[in-house]
Parts: structure tokens; C-alpha cells; sequence
């Protein structure tokens, strides 16, 4: 019987969500008849190590999001111990995390991509950068963790108020139209799914709440875009190096006579809630939550 630890918790600001997603897997691996056990990752990376080296997992089941577990972090611990492990490793992991990187990968093998720059507040403070309506968001958090919209001098302010990077951040246009989701895998893309948040736009509580947003299978766009969003995903996995499964976010601007379709950022260790887009875009191939659970542990490994 295969032994697996699912890392999940862990110390970053999406803790909460990775709590979720590792106890979902944990179920599943249970259930399709491994023996899964929990890892919660602290700051005390000597208690982390000793556990793995007492329980000798065949694998480790990557459920944590954000800093140190999809950054490449722990990636580099496990390939230290040469513990095979889910989704993927240390470059491709530390390149997709850290947005404006990954922005500058899409943008070299042709995609399209929000205008952007890097600023500190004092750049905020003094003037508007760009020209409202613009976004504003750390460069190196996931699930639109400090994500502001601003639309108005109201909305400046508030942001302002709330303050709380402590280094440059990314400001970038907005970017109006449907917001879409691909997932993919080292194989295919799983489809296109349209985000309808029930208010405001896909912020933390919109992705995590039920009820906080529509997800549509398939998303209603012209099939042309729909096809080149599936091979935009596609290939910006392969580019980075991506394993197992990640998700591309785009927006396709149809608005003011316009029809582009602009990536907006790629996740390599997205969520697996239940209300999470990657299992619904499986179950949409007729995979279900357990079989994608499996297809990763059965394809872990470590960097080359």
C-alpha cells in the first residue's frame, strides 16, 4: 500500500484555503486506498524533516497554496530528500509565482498580456501611475490575496487606507470582459470555465464562499477564443515547465469593439476545494475529484 503525506496548511495568507484543499485530498486518497497521512508545514522546517524521514512516504501530495509551498520552497526540500511530490518543481514554480516574471515568459512566447509596471506607495501616493482604471496587487501572492480594483479616486484612497506590502507591488491596466479560467495538463487542456463572481468582481471571498460566483462549463465565448485559451494554457505549462496540473486565468475583452484575450496570471498548485475551478473542469471530462486526486500522486516525482 502506497504511503502518502498531503502537506497542506502551511504559513502563508492562504493557509485557510490549503486546510480545505488537504483535507478533501486526504479524504480522496483514503477512500481510492492509499495509506494517506497530514502534514501541516510551520516555520519549525526540523519537525517537517523529521516527520517525512520517520514516515517515509512514497509520496508527498503538494496541497499547500501561496508562499513556501508554491514557490519552490518546499519543492527544494523534497528534492533534497528525493521524496517524490505533486504538481511542479522548483523553477517552474518560483517563475509562476512571482507575476511579473511569468507575465514577461507569456509575453516571449506571444501571448498577450495587461500593460504593467512595479511600484512602491510612494508612487501611488504621489500620482496615478497609469491612467484609472487600473489594478494593483502584490507580485508574489495567489487567490487575490491584496488585490485592489481602481476605478475611482474613492477607491485610491481606500486601498491607501489598507495598506500592507511591505515591497514593490505590481500595478497593471485593467482589463474589462469575461473573466475565464483554463486548466490544464501535461497532456491537455481540460476545458474553459466562465467566472460570474455574484458581486464585485473574483476576490478571496468570491473564489472561497459558496455561492460567491457562477462558474459556467463551457464558457460562453466564440469558439475561436475558446480553442486559443485551451492553447495559450497549454503551451505557457510547457514553457514553464509546469507538472501535473496548473491554471492559466485570462480575461477576454469583448468590450468597445474590441476581441483580445489577455492572460492575467498562471497557478501551479491551484485549488482543490469544492468549489475549486480545477475538479470542475476535470468532472466536465469526466474525471472525477478522487481520479484526479490519483492521476497526480501517480505521476509525483522529483526535479530531474
Amino acid at each position: 500500500m502506497k504511503r502518502v503525506a498531503v502537506l497542506m496548511g502551511g504559513i502563508s495568507s492562504e493557509r485557510d484555503i490549503s486546510l480545505q484543499s488537504g483535507q478533501g485530498v486526504l479524504q480522496a486518497l483514503n477512500e481510492a486506498g492509499y495509506s494517506a497521512f497530514p502534514i501541516d508545514l510551520t516555520h519549525n522546517l526540523d519537525e517537517f524533516v523529521r516527520i517525512l524521514m520517520r514516515e517515509k512516504p512514497d509520496a508527498v501530495f503538494n496541497a499547500l497554496h501561496g508562499k513556501y509551498g508554491e514557490d519552490g520552497c518546499v519543492q527544494g526540500v523534497l528534492n533534497l530528500l528525493n521524496i517524490p511530490y505533486t504538481h511542479s518543481g522548483v523553477a517552474a514554480s518560483a517563475i509562476a509565482m512571482n507575476k511579473r516574471l511569468a507575465k514577461k515568459v507569456a509575453t516571449d512566447i506571444g501571448l498577450t498580456v495587461a500593460p504593467g509596471l512595479m511600484i512602491e506607495k510612494k508612487d501611488i501616493l504621489e500620482d496615478n501611475p497609469i491612467a484609472m482604471p487600473y489594478v494593483v496587487k502584490p507580485d508574489d501572492e495567489g487567490s487575490s490575496v491584496g488585490v485592489f480594483i481602481i476605478k475611482t479616486s474613492a477607491d485610491k484612497n481606500k486601498m491607501l487606507s489598507k495598506w500592507s506590502f511591505q515591497k514593490p507591488v505590481m500595478i497593471e491596466e485593467y482589463i474589462d470582459g469575461v473573466e475565464i479560467s483554463v486548466a490544464v495538463s501535461d497532456e491537455k487542456a481540460f476545458g474553459v470555465v466562465e467566472i460570474v463572481p455574484t458581486s464585485g468582481f473574483y476576490d478571496f471571498t468570491n473564489k472561497y464562499a459558496q455561492g460567491g460566483a457562477d462558474h459556467i462549463i463551457p464558457a460562453r465565448i466564440p469558439e475561436g477564443i475558446y480553442e486559443e485559451a485551451m492553447r495559450q494554457a497549454l503551451l505557457l505549462h510547457k514553457e514553464l515547465g509546469c507538472r501535473g496540473v496548473s491554471r492559466s486565468d485570462f480575461r477576454y475583452d469583448n468590450t468597445s469593439g474590441k476581441d483580445r484575450l489577455v492572460f492575467l496570471e498562471i497557478n501551479t498548485n491551484p485549488g482543490m476545494t469544492p468549489v475549486s475551478l480545477v475538479p470542475e473542469l476535470a468532472k466536465h471530462q469526466g474525471m472525477s475529484y478522487k481520479d484526479l486526486v490519483v492521476w497526480l500522486v501517480e505521476r509525483a516525482k522529483c526535479d530531474a
